[in-house]
């Protein structure tokens, strides 16, 4: 919001939240029934296409956004070599109210003015019209507009709304209070209505402009230069008629030069160009992909989390991962992009941050969470990680840390298997299970005297058990091989703490995968449920406690969070992602793979000490400290 919000700065529909777009119901209805029962040559075929085209709209705004968030994570071409925080993530969560603005506008237009009814589709004339009213009035109109809003009296209430995104997003260019969209409106309703009222308006015209608007708009705003040097060598006189990103970031950065438009023209003509424009895009072009020190690797969890990425829908992301009732209505777009991760098998970036000089990288292979569960995947699976492994060797990663299904052990021994195929890999394979058990251990109070282990055993759960049993602490298990698998391992002293078969009367459950819901409802009221892999338990009990996923909080300093880790809060990062960021601060030059797990209590104290903290440790106590 602007630092001294002036009149007509929120949306009039902004107390209808997400329920903001039924104002368009009667409009939608009735265009679509007049067009359905009308005569054919009566039919209003572009009052009827509103709707769609705003819906083109939002479409051609996200391909934006999730091409800027890709290139910008990769690094290749980025202008503004900074991050966003969540802060700027909601402040622009509102970008579909110009569109739905617009929307309105142009229903009403279509009833109020009667040469704005039954426009053809296509007219020549309405279209040069269009050019040249855009290339003059609106060009010239605007410069001066705008820098009527860097004037401090309406820079304050209104336009600084705006620059408070230094780093921009394709987005960013219309987060404007509802004031400035009102004046903009007008500004560029100048060749609408003039070809309407002159009859040489079209649906292509209309259509046309509104689509360069948005595609320009995008382009100054997408922080990454992207318009080739050779546009420009062949055509010299472009650079006055056509801006470029880099034109439009150092507006955000400087605030007072690059005021223009799409057309730089008056920028030279008034003195207002700035100095390092030509500079600042030859740099931008020469910028080459970042190579990262640690990647991340994860992959897609359920079919709908393709939406909740940070290159899907922005907002989404940016909250942890849960069930939407709009997403439903997705449906078509959920099973396409089902349909494409059986063909596409190319891991790709979908995130960057920055941690004391460390450039970190998450990337994601495009399968699902279910299909680790089937073995006719397990060669497919295995080479996409392979493939990723080599990849990040090659960008000379310091560490990849596996975020992936904790069916490792049975796909490749939880990474085991790659470093006996490649024993000259110089990259260090972390699949964080030391971290892992060090939260969880650090999770349980100093007062349980019992646990549960619940779920399918795996390396994690093995260790947290033997720790337990050697401190002291009843480990109940309701699986024989589990108990003779743990009896093997623990020394004679250790294995009275081990009970089997028990009972479910624990108040600590410790839940692995595969921890079904019959079981679930056996727990005694009251009782906490915390989880030792990367998926919650579903939550069926509200007479329960259910603990995160081992995770911590990330630090102040780690910079360019703007989005959530699957069903985590926000700046809370999962164990296995933090035990990569760990080894390679630490210059642990070690493999955690296979059987071996690292120190338990050396990666704790590590990473207390680069300013990780606990989640919901505390918390958790104090409710644990409550119960009989």
């Amino acid at each position: 919001m602007a630092s001294k919000p002036g009149i007509l700065t929120n949306w009039p529909w902004k107390p209808l939240g997400s329920f903001k777009w039924v104002i368009l119901t009667p409009w939608i209805v009735h265009s679509t029934y007049s067009f359905i029962v009308n005569d054919p040559k009566k039919r209003d075929l572009g009052y009827f296409l509103i709707f769609p085209y705003m819906l083109v709209r939002m479409l051609h705004d996200q391909l934006w956004i999730t091409l800027s968030r890709h290139r910008t994570a990769k690094g290749k071409t980025r202008i503004v070599d900074k991050g966003i925080e969540f802060e700027q993530v909601d402040r622009e969560s509102n970008w579909d109210d110009q569109i739905l603005f617009n929307g309105i506008l142009f229903y009403v237009g279509s009833m109020l003015i009667p040469e704005a009814s039954q426009m053809p589709l296509w007219r020549l004339d309405g279209v040069v019209i269009t050019a040249l009213l855009h290339a003059g009035p609106v060009e010239f109109l605007y410069y001066w507009l705008h820098r009527a809003l860097h004037h401090h009296f309406l820079y304050s209430r209104y336009h600084s709304h705006h620059h408070s995104s230094i780093v921009t997003e394709p987005i960013t260019s219309v987060i404007h209070p509802f004031a400035e969209h009102i004046a903009y409106f007008l500004l560029f309703a100048i060749p609408l209505y003039s070809t309407v009222v002159t009859r040489t308006a079209s649906i292509a015209s209309y259509a046309g402009y509104l689509a360069y608007i948005d595609f320009m708009n995008n382009l100054g705003h997408c922080n990454f230069e992207c318009i080739p040097n050779s546009i420009f060598s062949t055509l010299p006189f472009l650079k006055y008629l056509m801006y470029t990103p880099s034109f439009h970031s150092l507006h955000h950065t400087q605030f007072r030069t690059n005021y223009s438009l799409f057309m730089p023209i008056y920028d030279y003509m008034y003195g207002t160009m700035d100095k390092s424009t030509d500079s600042t895009y030859e740099t931008s072009l020469k910028r080459e992909e970042i190579s990262p020190d640690v990647v991340h690797l994860t992959h897609l969890t359920t079919p709908e989390s393709i939406f909740h990425l940070r290159l899907g829908f922005a907002s989404l992301a940016s909250k942890p991962q849960s069930s939407t009732w709009y997403l439903y209505l997705m449906w078509p777009f959920t099973l396409s992009s089902v349909l494409v991760t059986l063909f596409y098998a190319q891991t790709f970036v979908i995130e960057r941050n920055a941690f004391k000089m460390l450039n970190l990288q998450s990337w994601v292979i495009p399968r699902f969470h279910v299909q680790y569960l089937f073995k006719w995947q397990s060669e497919t699976l295995n080479k996409l990680i392979q493939d990723a492994i080599l990849q990040a060797e090659s960008s000379n990663a310091k560490v990849l840390s596996l975020g992936l299904s904790n069916q490792g052990e049975s796909l490749n021994k939880y990474g085991e298997l790659y470093i006996k195929r490649f024993p000259e890999l110089k990259i260090k394979i972390v699949d964080g299970s030391s971290l892992v058990v060090a939260i969880v251990l650090n999770s349980i109070p100093n007062e349980a005297s019992e646990v549960l282990l619940c779920g399918k055993p795996n390396k994690v759960s093995y260790a947290i058990a033997t720790a337990l049993c050697e401190k002291g602490t009843k480990v109940t298990t309701m699986y024989k091989d589990e108990y003779d698998d743990l009896e093997l391992r623990l020394s004679d002293e250790c294995k009275k703490n081990l009970v089997f078969p028990g009972s479910y009367t624990a108040k600590i459950w410790l839940v692995g995968e595969q921890c079904n819901e019959a079981e679930q409802k056996k727990a005694a009221k009251e009782s906490l449920f915390i989880p030792i892999s990367q998926f919650p338990p579903k939550k069926l009990r509200k007479d329960c406690y259910y603990h995160s996923t081992p995770a911590m909080i990330a630090p102040p300093s780690l910079v360019n969070v703007d989005s959530c880790e699957n069903w985590l809060p926000r700046r809370v990062m999962s164990a296995w992602r933090v035990a990569g960021i760990v080894h390679a601060l630490e210059g642990w030059n070690v493999h955690e793979c296979g059987n071996l797990t690292f120190s338990v209590e050396k990666i704790w104290q590590a990473s207390l000490g680069h300013g990780f903290r606990p989640f919901n440790i505390n918390s958790f106590s104090s409710i644990l400290n409550q119960l009989p």
